[in-house]
């Protein structure tokens, strides 16, 4: 699982616009209408967009994204965000197999639209998990019925990689969340910040790209010893180590 990112990719396929029941978890299409039908008002006029969208004056116009969800162009989601994370996916330059394999596993937390997969076709937006929408609240809004669509439908290893207030829109019980750490030359371990993105961009990759098959953490941790990656138990859970991860040749 992985959040989405505020920045997004212009433009898509104008003939193939927003069709929320098309969405992977189409139950969740009256949840979604009601959160687009409050991102629409509160982008309507400049003022309210600026204090529900957290938006400063260069960011601004990003507001009339939500005034054109229905009529924008569309991209698969994984193409659709940009920034750390899915920069180092390098999207654009896989494979048919390896977006195969992230369209088949790995699913989005968008405050828009709920869960939804890899390959599912979306506009451009903006709103984030802490965007104000009146009387539509996003952490109360998501949460029971993002985790009901997803235990319905997601079985064995969950590995959540999503920041914190994207995990809160839908939580996942016994989801793996793994805390990507630096190794300094005396072996003490330190937790990333900015630098975890790239780490979770490049393990997603990898993944993708070798077509890994994993039911389960042993799965996982054999997958990693193979592939020069460092997946480890540690006192917190499990601990990624990002110096073991290098870019992913395309």
């Amino acid at each position: 699982m992985l959040p989405p990112s505020e920045t997004k990719r212009e433009g898509g396929d104008t003939s193939r616009t927003l069709d929320l029941r098309a969405l992977s978890f189409p139950e969740l299409a009256d949840e979604r209408a009601a959160v687009i039908t409050a991102a629409r008002f509160v982008s309507s006029e400049e003022s309210s967009a600026r204090t529900a969208l957290k938006l400063g004056p260069k960011s601004v116009t990003e507001r009339l994204r939500n005034l054109e969800l229905d009529t924008s162009g569309t991209l698969p989601a994984i193409e659709r965000y940009t920034g750390v994370l899915y920069d180092a996916l390098a999207v654009r330059d896989a494979d048919a197999s390896t977006t195969s394999w992230w369209e088949e596993h790995v699913i989005v937390q968008s405050a828009m639209f709920g869960p939804i997969g890899a390959g599912d076709l979306i506009p451009a937006y903006r709103l984030s998990h802490d965007s104000r929408l009146g009387t539509v609240r996003l952490a109360s809004h998501w949460p029971a019925v993002s985790t009901q669509a997803l235990r319905a439908r997601v079985d064995g290893l969950v590995l959540d990689l999503r920041s914190e207030g994207y995990r809160q829109l839908g939580p996942v019980a016994d989801a793996v969340a793994p805390r990507v750490v630096s190794v300094d030359g005396d072996g003490r371990r330190r937790a990333l910040n900015h630098w975890n993105k790239t780490a979770k961009g490049r393990l997603l990759a990898l993944l993708g790209r070798t077509g890994a098959a994993i039911d389960t953490m042993d799965d996982l941790v054999g997958w990693a010893a193979e592939h020069g990656v460092v997946v480890e138990r540690s006192d917190s859970g499990w601990d990624l180590v990002a110096e073991s991860l290098a870019p992913v040749a395309v």
